[in-house]
């Protein structure tokens, strides 16, 4: 199934999963774990699933596997939900997985914000720019996880054509709040905090979130997006209490742990994905590992719990 650019921006305003990338034994891409992660979050309701975020560790992949990772997403998603295909590297890279997104089917592309020391605000514009002239028409979202590149740059990319959507991956609610003054009433506002920021983005009129719960709890992200989208703040909050010792583990060790801990609960739950590359924490430490497998049990995700 394809979905249109207005469909697509409609489906933003809800969750964007962000899908882990597997890893077999030979620390090589495995693509077979991701057909019933895929299957799970959108049968439970996810919005659009995510290839090549953060999650998926982009930036511990070559471009070339990164290439391979956006085919093996679509392969996995089939069709089911709207594919949102990570971009980024230097311009050559960018335009280079651009195509291979393209080819692969995805539904829009989702521009990382350049990590390089020397980044000149209106060359992160003129990088999206070249990005958006290759995605031949597919909707962009840019993902900004630094704002000090300024409101006046980053009106400006909203105002490059084909961009529909920024995901607001700072802890900065008040800045969001004139950056969507600032921007065309059309762009699509998602909180890139994952569920716990959600309320507090939502407060200032983002929409949607992004997650990587949904590898492992979908049901309980698209609960918590319902309780947020109905303006039942209390209910929202209270769910995100409870998974909030998933968060706490994740954000450990300078968030070295965020991708470790979703792989490692999928691995309690029977669908192992691999290791976690360097520079990310692996394995978990046994502290970490024994709070991860209580929780899982405690939220009914894992055999010992049913059993």
């Amino acid at each position: 199934m394809s979905f249109t650019a207005e469909e697509f921006r409609a489906r933003l305003t809800g969750i964007s999963g962000i899908l882990v990338t597997p890893f077999n034994r030979q620390d090589q891409i495995d693509p077979a774990p991701l057909a019933a992660i895929a299957e799970r979050a959108a049968a439970a309701g996810v919005h659009i699933l995510t290839a090549n975020g953060n999650t998926g560790e982009f930036y511990g992949l070559t471009t070339a596997e990164a290439e391979r990772a956006v085919h093996a997403a679509a392969e996995a998603v089939a069709g089911r939900v709207p594919l949102l295909a990570g971009i980024g590297r230097s311009i050559h890279d960018a335009l280079a997985l651009t195509k291979a997104s393209r080819a692969a089917g995805a539904s829009a592309l989702m521009v990382h914000q350049p990590p390089d020391p020397f980044v000149a605000p209106r060359g992160v514009v003129e990088y999206v720019k070249r990005i958006a002239e290759a995605g031949q028409g597919l909707p962009v979202v840019i993902y900004l996880r630094n704002d000090g590149i300024g409101l006046d740059a980053i009106a400006d990319l909203c105002a490059i054509p084909n961009v529909v959507g920024v995901k607001w991956a700072t802890p900065a609610p008040l800045r969001l709040a004139e950056a969507i003054r600032r921007a065309d009433p059309s762009i699509v506002w998602v909180g890139g905090l994952a569920e716990t920021w959600a309320p507090a983005f939502y407060a200032v009129g983002a929409r949607g979130f992004t997650s990587g719960l949904i590898n492992v709890w979908p049901a309980h992200s698209v609960a918590i997006h319902a309780a947020l989208e109905a303006g039942d703040y209390a209910k929202a909050r209270a769910m995100i209490a409870t998974m909030e010792p998933f968060e706490a583990l994740r954000a450990e060790e300078g968030n070295g742990t965020n991708v470790s801990v979703v792989k490692a609960a999928l691995a309690l739950m029977g669908q192992d994905c691999g290791a976690v590359r360097p520079p990310g924490a692996w394995p978990l430490t046994p502290r970490q590992q024994e709070d991860l497998a209580r929780n899982l049990a405690a939220w009914g995700l894992t055999k010992a719990h049913a059993a």
